[in-house]
């Protein structure tokens, strides 16, 4: 079942989080409008290449990505209700562990901090659908995502023609594999509500900065890693799209 417009401020999230982190400070999210005047502002220059604010927080709303999607892929794989469902449960744990890895293998490289906790939005989605089960399950869990990876698509694209930063541009690569592959799994189990989606990705409401800002993790605080699970034997940077139907 589609998920109501009704619940549409549920699932709604804002394309841009603006996070700045680094690894001698935490401070507040950066408001939209604000990051929009003031992203290209190299704030390190490393030996992979200049380091905008835009590049740091690229960094960071992929890690924060991962630490609600892959519990949310966890519980796609056992409680989805059909074997897409699964399949797109699997596509996000391989998909999120594979990011997670890279940004954890180049934040020190970067000097940037990386947040243990999804954002308070993002974990009032893991939330939202767990409080459903059977096919309302699905299609709450199919329609966030998919939300959520349209937004962050053209974002990539973004960084990846601006960025200077090598190790930035790995990041962007992979990102727009995985996020492709997960649009594709996501659209394979027939529950994305287009109507819907299209109009939560154009029209995100604005929320107060604390909900888009991951908690920063506790001083001497380890890493969170998300669990590589290549007993799943996953591939998720070849998605194959949806066949269109036969002419004739």
């Amino acid at each position: 079942m589609p998920v109501s417009r009704n619940t549409a401020g549920t699932i709604f999230i804002v394309g841009a989080l603006g996070l700045t982190l680094t690894a001698l400070a935490y401070p507040a999210v950066l408001g939209v409008e604000n990051t929009a005047t003031s992203s290209s502002r190299t704030v390190a220059n490393t030996r992979f290449g200049p380091l905008t604010e835009a590049d740091r927080d690229f960094v960071v709303k992929v890690r924060s990505a991962g630490l609600w999607e892959y519990p949310l892929g966890e519980m796609a794989m056992e409680r989805g209700t059909t074997k897409e469902m699964k399949e797109a449960g699997e596509h996000l744990i391989v998909g999120h562990a594979g990011l997670d890895a890279l940004c954890r293998r180049i934040a020190p490289e970067l000097n940037i901090t990386l947040p243990n906790q999804a954002t308070p939005q993002q974990q009032q989605f893991v939330a939202t659908v767990d409080s459903k089960s059977g096919r309302e399950f699905d299609s709450t869990a199919v329609n966030i995502m998919r939300v959520t990876h349209g937004q962050i698509f053209p974002a990539i694209a973004k960084i990846r023609a601006s960025t200077e930063n090598t190790l930035v541009r790995q990041l962007a690569d992979l990102a727009n594999d995985t996020v492709l592959d997960h649009i594709t799994v996501l659209e394979k189990t027939g529950l994305v509500n287009y109507e819907q989606i299209n109009f939560q990705q154009t029209a995100p409401p604005k929320l107060p900065k604390d909900q888009l800002t991951p908690p920063a993790p506790q001083p001497g605080a380890p890493v969170v890693v998300l669990t590589p699970r290549p007993d799943l034997d996953v591939n998720t940077s070849s998605p194959t799209p949806t066949p269109s139907p036969t002419a004739g």
